[in-house]
This record gives structure tokens, sequence and C-alpha cells, in this order.
């Protein structure tokens, strides 16, 4: 039905779980008469171009504000030249009237005019209850949207009269409940927040912007009240399975998708990098020891999370070396010299292997190669010194047998 695919879609605008939410600051505004619901409106609703990113009170506002409803895949513009064929989209039980009030705040709200936005979101609501209109998720939805308006404009405490409000209609709304925490963090009302951004996660752990808030508020509630800090906070409310349930099923948005996949693969990096870490450090630590073999180990699982870096190879090439694998150690300070050519631990260790090898020829040329980048390598003189004599008695014996 038209009621369904209407359901189906991202009704609100502002960024979805993953993405970064609008953000108020404490300050409110003096305003006139009033809207729907109880919560004041303003007599001259004031223009504002796309928000830069600020930070009130610690808490992030974003860039710039997401659409709303999906706009129509064709759009004709009028006699003016201007397209306003997303007035007539539907909006899921709202008659056409009202669906349009609502339908020109999500533009106006894209375009950075949140005031003359919060206007249609309050006709809209005011609309509602004169026509009698019995649609809970639709005036859910304004009123979490004109929550919006007012948290971009820093009216914090008339976000959470509506955000309430949206609650009130819809249990357990997502967006309400962010709102609401950014509105109760920016008023610097600590706890509030880490209780709304808490719920959020339990609905969506995939919010990242909650991820970060209690995070953020974790340490200011420690500062606060101590190492007792939890035992002070208002009890969270337990979200229904249910609720869970039918937020996991509702259809995710290209942003949404991208959103976690960006995160998943942060995530996946920040675990490679931490096992990449240890394992070398480990892998060094047993080189101390004496233990190469159990390195060498270290060093190849490490190679395994990241091929392609320089110093594992001659890492692991001291153990080859060690253990008297000269073939294998060649080849890693030839992986290493691949990544930095003139890396002169490289050459230093490929002489070595070279050396071991029996090939005096390559061993001094790499010797050569160790003490053009750095004279002040002692060893590489000495072992010059040496890979020299050897090479001078091996023509001697070839010319003895000859």
């Amino acid at each position: 039905s038209e009621r369904d695919r209407e359901a189906g879609r991202e009704e609100e605008f502002g960024r979805t779980a993953e993405g970064s939410a609008a953000m108020g600051n404490a300050q409110e505004k003096p305003t006139g008469s009033s809207g729907g619901g109880g919560t004041p409106r303003r007599d001259k609703p004031r223009t504002h171009g796309a928000p830069g990113k600020e930070v009130a009170n610690g808490a992030p506002r974003e860039n710039s504000p997401a659409g709303g409803e999906e706009e129509p895949q064709q759009q004709q513009p009028d006699s003016s030249g201007v397209d306003r064929s997303y007035l007539d989209a539907p909006a899921g039980a709202l008659p056409p009237p009202l669906a349009r009030l609502k339908n020109e705040g999500n533009y106006l709200f894209k375009n950075g005019q949140f005031g003359d936005a919060l206007e249609k979101y309050s006709q809209a609501i005011d609309g509602c209850s004169e026509a009698g209109i019995d649609s809970p998720e639709d005036l859910s939805i304004l009123y979490s949207n004109r929550a919006a308006c007012h948290l971009k404009d820093g009216n914090s405490s008339y976000c959470i009269q509506d955000c309430n409000k949206a609650l009130e209609l819809q249990p357990f709304s997502l967006k309400p409940l962010l709102r609401r925490a950014m509105a109760h963090e920016s008023l610097e009302r600590y706890k509030k927040a880490y209780v709304d951004y808490k719920t959020v996660l339990q609905i969506d752990t995939g919010v990242q912007a909650a991820h970060d808030s209690v995070h953020r508020i974790t340490k200011v509630l420690i500062e606060q009240d101590g190492p007792e800090w939890r035992e002070k906070l208002p009890e969270i409310p337990v979200v229904p399975l249910a609720i869970q349930q039918q937020h996991r099923e509702k259809p995710v948005s290209v942003e949404v998708a991208q959103a976690r996949a960006a995160r998943a693969a942060q995530e996946e990096a920040r675990r490679k990098e931490a096992r990449f870490t240890l394992l070398k450090h480990e892998g060094n630590s047993l080189v101390k020891k004496g233990l190469f073999q159990e390195a060498l180990e270290k060093y190849t699982e490490c190679l395994s999370v990241k091929p392609d870096e320089c110093a594992v190879y001659t890492n692991r090439a001291i153990c080859f070396l060690k253990l008297s694998r000269y073939e294998e150690a060649k080849r890693d300070c030839d992986s290493a010299l691949q990544l930095d050519p003139a890396n002169k631990k490289a050459f230093y260790r490929r002489a070595l292997a070279f050396k071991g090898l029996q090939d005096y020829l390559s061993a001094s040329s790499d010797l050569q190669e160790v003490l053009q980048l750095d004279p002040k390598v002692h060893e590489a003189e000495q072992e010059l010194e040496e890979v020299t004599s050897l090479l001078r008695q091996s023509l001697m014996n070839r010319a003895a047998h000859t």
C-alpha cells in the first residue's frame, strides 16, 4: 500500500544513525506566540545559511543536514523556473495540505533555513490538531523535525520539549532520542544525555555519534562524581526486543550503508594495527633473548597482517641469518629493498647472506652500497675487509685448480 511504501522511507531529515547529528548550544532565543503542542514559535523566524562545523559545549554540529524524505525521481519546474514538485510528495497519512507543509519544511531545513522550516512544521502540527488527524507516527516525525530546527538554532530547551512530545507518540524512536541527548549535553545535563545516548545504542549500535558522546561524557562524569559515577546515573530504560528488531528491519539508505561500511573498515584497520604492533613487539623481544626460530614465526605473522612493512623483512632476515638459512635471508632483504631501495640494513644483511652463500663478489658490492649510504658504519668496513680477503682467497683457489 502507499502507506507501507511511505513507512519504508526515511521520513525525517537530518543524518541517520551512522552520521553525526545536528547540535545546538545552551542559548535560548526569545519567542513569540505559541505553535502547536505548546512549543513556542518565533514571530519572525530567521533565515540561516548552511552552517559550518561548530562546537557547542563539546557537542558536534554537523556541516550540512542530510536530506529528509526521498524526493520524486522526475521534477518539473513551475512557470517561474523553480522546481516545486517535491511539495507534492506523499507524507505518510497526512492529507495533501499538511504533507505539503511538511515537505516544504524539509526543503527549507536542507537549505539551512531553520527558522522558516520550524514555522512550516508548526503549521503542520497545528493543522493535525485542528483536523483531528490521528496518526501518531506522522505527528511524532513533525515534532522530531521541529526539534532539529530548535537544536540548529541553539534552542536546546525547546528541542527537548519537542523530543518529549515525539517520544510520547512513538516511544524509543531513535532520532528524537538522539536529538534530546544532544540538547541535554549542550545544556551540560550530562547524566540525562548519557542515559539517552545509551538508549540510542540499544536500538542501533552503529550510531557513531552516540559512541563518541558516551566516551566524552564518561570522562566528564568521572571527573565530576569520581569512581562511583555510575551509581549516580538515572535508570537507563531497557528497549524492548520488538523495537530493536523493528529498527533492524527498516530499509537501509545508501548513506547509512556507506557509513556502516566505513566504520567497519576503520575498526578492521585498528584491529590489524593493534595485532601487528603486538606481534612485532613479541618478535623483537624473542630476538633479544636469542630465540630466533620463535621470533621468525612472530615476524611471519606480522607480514600476514601487513605484507608491505619493510622493517619486518629486515628483522626476519636477522633470524634467518642466525639460523644459517641464507637464501631465505637474501629473499627477505630483496623484498625490503623493493619497498625501500636505500635501506642500508637490508643491504648489510643481504651482504651477510651472500657471504654465507659464499658469493663474496655480491657481498662486497652490497657492503660498498652501505658505505656509500653511510660511511660511518664500522661493521660494514670490517665485513668488507673480511669479504675482500675471502674473495681474494677464493680466486686464488680457483686459479690453483685450473
